[in-house]
């Protein structure tokens, strides 16, 4: 193991930040370095103008294995779990799940616990044929975190979310492509150029429309018809002042593609 490695490898390549799990020898288990890490990018990829879309990738043979289980083994005495999400699973998922563009991830290996957590507090989620997900909690004894328990109801249902959560298992590619967990899953080998094509086509729309969509769809998952079609009504207030929807109105009158500059 090359401990001068990152465990969090992230860099932007055009208008795209990819943020790549680092710990391969470990299946990418989160540790406190892994974890205040992706909490700084993911916050720095937010709050950056330049950037359009984001991916959440791993590296090796894993997406991510969840929480690393040594590292809470050895951790001190009365350590509260509780307090652990708390201050660091719940703002990462708040991040993914509030952040104004859109987020990919890229699953290309095993998801387990809050790694698959993770994945599900994603927009969009492609899988290699290869992949493979569990929720892993009450294997262990534990209730489900990293927001789990409010997206995959969401995403698979109430039924099928009780069933994973309550009897966990190793599900393959095509079982969560069924269930809706992931929206796309292709050949391992065709699984890089997929979600980049994904993740340039994203970064190249018009990003405050997509980030309204996203806020619009998080806040009607919780509230009544009456207030989601308010808040509809707002953010079309918001999306018709853009260069982009200007833009585009311009460009279907002419019968041409419109260049989105994302605001």
């Amino acid at each position: 193991m090359n401990d001068n490695l990152p465990v969090i490898d992230t860099h932007t390549k055009g208008a795209t930040t990819i943020i790549r799990f680092n710990r391969p020898q470990q299946f990418n288990s989160i540790d406190t370095a892994t974890r205040n890490q992706l909490r700084h990018d993911l916050a720095a990829a937010s709050a950056d103008p330049a950037v359009r879309a984001v991916v959440l990738t791993g590296s090796g043979r894993a997406f991510c294995a969840g929480q690393d289980l040594r590292e809470l083994q050895n951790a001190p005495e009365g350590i509260v779990l509780g307090d652990l999400v708390r201050e660091h699973f719940n703002p990462i998922v708040r991040l993914l799940v509030s952040m104004p563009k859109p987020v990919i991830a890229a699953v290309n290996g095993t998801a387990a616990g809050a790694g698959m957590a993770l994945a599900l507090a994603c927009d969009l989620r492609i899988a290699t044929e290869s992949a493979a997900f569990t929720t892993a909690f009450a294997g262990i004894g534990l209730s489900c975190d990293t927001g789990m328990s409010w997206t995959l109801p969401r995403i698979a249902g109430r039924a099928a979310a009780l069933d994973l959560l309550m009897r966990p298992r190793v599900i393959g590619s095509a079982e969560a492509l069924r269930l809706g967990i992931v929206h796309q899953v292709v050949a391992d080998t065709d699984f890089e150029s997929s979600w980049r094509s994904l993740s340039n086509e994203l970064a190249a729309g018009p990003t405050t429309a997509l980030a309204s969509i996203k806020a619009s769809v998080n806040h009607t998952c919780g509230t009544t018809l009456e207030a989601a079609v308010d808040f509809e009504a707002n953010q079309m207030t918001r999306t018709h002042r853009t260069r982009d929807h200007k833009t585009a109105v311009a460009a279907f009158l002419a019968k041409s593609a419109p260049v989105f500059a994302g605001y």
